[in-house]
């Protein structure tokens, strides 16, 4: 982490292969979406090298990582009981009309359902309210890279599904 903070890329490299599986070790125990578990991670690789400047190299480097990465997880938290406060739990999903295009409406509709909560906001804030990735990021209290992870994979398990 010293060799980090003096900007050698390499260390920075060596130093994120080698906490990135201590993190989603820590993270399983406290989340049970692997596709969270990876954004928490890359959220918190992002929060250490940003923070990379409070580490004193002669103190031990797990407990600050450790309180970084708790840190992230329970913003995380929060995020997601704020958002799930807003959401209205239904017992199954309200039924369309059967008109042409019915078959591929309820294939689109299986797809759908085959995504995770987090997945469905993002297609939701970007594709269906066309915000922008930057402004959804910033309404769910996401990074921008976080948002463009979750609406790419979205992408990619509609496509998954819908080719199969």
């Amino acid at each position: 982490m010293a060799r980090a903070q003096n900007g050698d890329r390499e260390a920075f490299h060596l130093l994120f292969k080698d906490v990135g599986p201590l993190i989603t070790r820590f993270l399983r125990r406290r989340l049970l979406d692997h596709n969270q578990i990876e954004d928490v991670c890359q959220e918190a690789m992002i929060a250490v090298y940003r923070s990379r400047h409070t580490y004193e190299p002669e103190r031990p480097f797990e407990p600050w990582l450790f309180a970084i990465v708790r840190n992230v997880s329970a913003e995380h938290f929060r995020r997601e009981q704020q958002r799930l406060g807003f959401q209205v739990q239904v017992e199954e999903l309200p039924e369309v009309s059967s008109g042409v295009g019915s078959l591929h409406d309820m294939e689109l509709r299986e797809a759908l359902e085959q995504l995770s909560p987090v997945q469905m906001e993002a297609l939701g804030l970007t594709k269906i309210m066309g915000l922008s990735v930057e402004e959804a990021a910033r309404r769910i209290g996401v990074s921008v890279g976080s948002m463009k992870v979750r609406v790419h994979r979205a992408y990619e398990s509609l496509k998954r599904y819908l080719l199969r």
